[in-house]
């Protein structure tokens, strides 16, 4: 999820990779009540007021970008902000192609609705996959009326009929499809215990994460070991929640968009240098395209280097290779999507207060799990979501992220527990 200019958005959330390990008894000074107070200050002041306080150039269009970053991550507007807001929309076909991301990212998070114009006359006038498709997803955001889907389908075939294929068009291909017809995909009930069982990805250990397709809703994650049994917790399946929202909740296959579904090699733990992820270890992972065939299947005997679908659709049941969302994970690898990891927070929850998913926080599109602190480790689901991946082995095989329904409410262990019971039994 490297830009070609790295926003302050990355700066923040990026996982460094250390070969630390993280102690039980964690101590983060950046995350007592004064320190966060004075790292909120600087963020408004210094990149925020200030960055937006230059005039806006193609010598100062960086300076501009880290603030956007800055607001969309704090949630950030008032008044005068707004203004700035307005004049870098006035001539936004003439920016950059990352200051228009940077600028439809955040308008995508804060501003909806309020530049739909601008944002259509950028809609026509690119030609570049990636600036169209989010375009279009801020005007579907407002309106997704026939006439909208199709003015958009149509634009997308006369500019690029010959980028069919591209991972990105695909995608929104999908989206569009989806609204024309109506028709949100879940997994059919009589297929699930299809990807539960230990004949999926057997001998691996699976972590399993299941969202709503709101992901204002915290998901759940279970964890399958090697021998295709759910880790317990005394008699219970052990069970976590977990967020796979991103602070700008747009779709999976955009740059720092949401969690996509689908399959992730899971590689390990690491201890992150972000004081926004803090020092709990997180889990790594990687996607299709973010890695060679030969690391995501654990195969050394494979030869060939270019991924393709059918190389991922034989990780899938076969009853399941024709349910395109668990291919969101190939495509947004393809797409250019990367550093998606699990890990827990040292942000600051009460700048979501109010949010449907507090005190949960959001990320860059990774998957979160809630953690307290103030100077110490006060509570962490992280550190229990390690302890059940070391209790099944480690964390070395799967992530598997599964959509359930639309459901308007957090996971709970209790409408998954038949599923979970049910695939054990499958020999």
């Amino acid at each position: 999820m490297i830009l070609k200019k790295i926003s302050i958005l990355l700066l923040l959330f990026c996982c460094n990779k250390s070969d630390a390990v993280a102690q039980d008894n964690l101590y983060a000074r950046y995350t007592t009540n004064e320190n966060r107070d004075k790292i909120h200050k600087r963020l408004v002041n210094n990149t925020i007021l200030f960055n937006l306080s230059l005039p806006l150039t193609d010598t100062t269009e960086e300076k501009w970008e880290e603030s956007f970053g800055a607001m969309e991550f704090l949630l950030y507007k008032n008044p005068m902000v707004d203004k700035k807001i307005e004049e870098a929309f006035e001539n936004l076909q003439s920016r950059s192609k990352s200051f228009q991301r940077a600028l439809l990212e955040l308008a995508y998070t804060s501003y909806p609705s309020r530049y739909l114009t601008q944002t259509g006359d950028l809609l026509k006038g690119t030609n570049d996959p990636k600036i169209f498709a989010m375009s279009a997803e801020y005007i579907l955001q407002s309106s997704q009326d026939s006439l909208t889907v199709e003015t958009i389908e149509e634009l997308m075939i006369s500019k690029f009929s010959d980028q069919s294929t591209d991972p990105i068009l695909v995608r929104l291909s999908e989206q569009l499809s989806e609204i024309k017809f109506s028709s949100p995909s879940f997994i059919d009930n009589k297929f699930f215990t299809d990807i539960l069982n230990r004949n999926f990805l057997p001998g691996n250990t699976i972590m399993y994460s299941f969202q709503r397709r709101d992901r204002d809703f915290p998901g759940l994650v279970v964890i399958r070991n090697k021998d295709g049994i759910f880790v317990r917790d005394s008699a219970e399946i052990f069970n976590v929640p977990q967020l796979a929202r991103s602070i700008n909740n747009l779709p999976s296959y955009l740059t720092n968009g949401n969690t996509p579904q689908g399959i992730f090699r899971m590689k390990g733990f690491d201890v992150s240098m972000s004081m926004f992820i803090g020092p709990s270890p997180n889990v790594q992972l990687t996607m299709p395209g973010e890695t060679s065939l030969i690391n995501f299947f654990a195969d050394s005997s494979i030869y060939d280097t270019i991924w393709n679908k059918e190389f991922y659709a034989k990780l899938l049941p076969i009853t399941l290779q024709n349910y395109s969302p668990l291919y969101h994970s190939y495509y947004a690898g393809l797409a250019g999507r990367s550093e998606i990891i699990a890990h827990g927070t040292a942000i600051n929850p009460e700048y979501f207060k109010g949010k449907l998913y507090y005190p949960h926080t959001p990320s860059l599109g990774c998957l979160s799990t809630k953690e307290i602190w103030n100077g110490k480790r006060l509570e962490s689901n992280q550190k229990k979501l390690i302890n059940g991946l070391l209790k099944a082995g480690g964390a070395d095989g799967y992530c598997v992220v599964i959509e359930l329904d639309d459901k308007k409410a957090a996971v709970t262990i209790e409408e998954l527990l038949p599923h979970l019971l049910k695939a054990e039994l499958v020999k």
